[in-house]
């Protein structure tokens, strides 16, 4: 028979239990093409939580650390590898593994190759036989092959994290009714790898991202200033072309945001992405497919 005094007993011990704080793991992130651009962006804004682990992965080690020192950026792990050399992925999930305890919560996929100024600013009928094939298997072994090779490294990894997600950066450039729409007939080989991976990472939804929790979903950054644009006739020509396009879907438009602005949009995205809500999908910065 349980008397007064044991039953107090019982009472504080489960009152001690639920005001006892959780003891949560640190959520880890490894960013690919981390040294530059979008890929940096991502791993400034991330380490500005200490509570995360932040991870870059990067093909040249010294210079993106002196980058990061120079910005007094002290909790920023880097592991080197080229996304399109399987081993050396393997070898950096091994040492990631290393940093995380075995897991890793978030995966994103933005290490790509953007299309030369050729095809950049002109149309697939303007490329000569050698440039449209250089460039098509140059942008699809690296925009589709080299994440597929990364998802596959990480894979194991990420189904022991707790948020599970593994994130691919697009473009909006492969979305095909808004290139049909608004005549967007330039950067040919690059929006096509795009949307290569658009599919990807549907195919991994199916394979199994939904029935283990997974998801596995592609965002467009938006138009993102990351380097300073060449100044030539015919660069400044191309810009003012493909911008004039990018006008009329959206009269709205301000230009292109920093790198820092891109990220931000997008990690809101990606905080709340569910399995449910963006499993397989492509989306925009905004979450939806308002791609300016």
């Amino acid at each position: 028979m349980t008397t007064l005094s044991s039953k107090f007993i019982i009472s504080a011990i489960s009152q001690h239990l639920l005001l006892k704080p959780k003891i949560s793991i640190m959520p880890s992130f490894l960013i690919t093409g981390a040294s530059r651009g979008l890929g940096y962006a991502w791993v400034k804004h991330l380490s500005t939580d200490s509570n995360n682990i932040v991870i870059g992965l990067v093909r040249n080690k010294p210079a993106t650390e002196e980058r990061l020192a120079a910005d007094n950026i002290t909790n920023v792990h880097l592991v080197t590898a080229d996304i399109t050399d399987f081993s050396a992925l393997q070898e950096a999930a091994s040492l990631v593994s290393g940093i995380t305890s075995g897991r890793l919560d978030v995966l994103i996929n933005n290490a790509a190759l953007v299309s030369s100024p050729i095809s950049r600013f002109g149309s697939v009928t303007e490329l000569s036989p050698e440039v449209l094939e250089k460039e098509f298997l140059e942008t699809f072994k690296t925009n589709v092959i080299g994440v597929a090779h990364t998802i596959n490294a990480f894979l194991p990894l990420i189904r022991k994290g707790d948020l599970k997600k593994v994130v691919t950066v697009s473009s909006g450039l492969a979305d095909q009714d808004i290139v049909v729409r608004f005549g967007l007939s330039t950067s040919t080989p690059y929006s096509v790898a795009k949307a290569g991976v658009n599919m990807l990472m549907a195919k991994y939804h199916t394979a199994v991202g939904e029935a283990e929790g997974i998801t596995f979903m592609a965002i467009s950054p938006g138009v993102v200033q990351t380097r300073k644009p060449e100044q030539t006739p015919d660069h400044i020509k191309g810009r003012q072309i493909k911008e004039s396009k990018f006008r009329e879907y959206a009269p709205d438009w301000k230009g292109p945001v920093t790198a820092e602005e891109s990220v931000k949009l997008q990690y809101d995205v990606v905080q709340k992405a569910t399995v449910d809500t963006y499993g397989g999908s492509f989306v925009s910065q905004y979450g939806n497919k308002q791609w300016l």
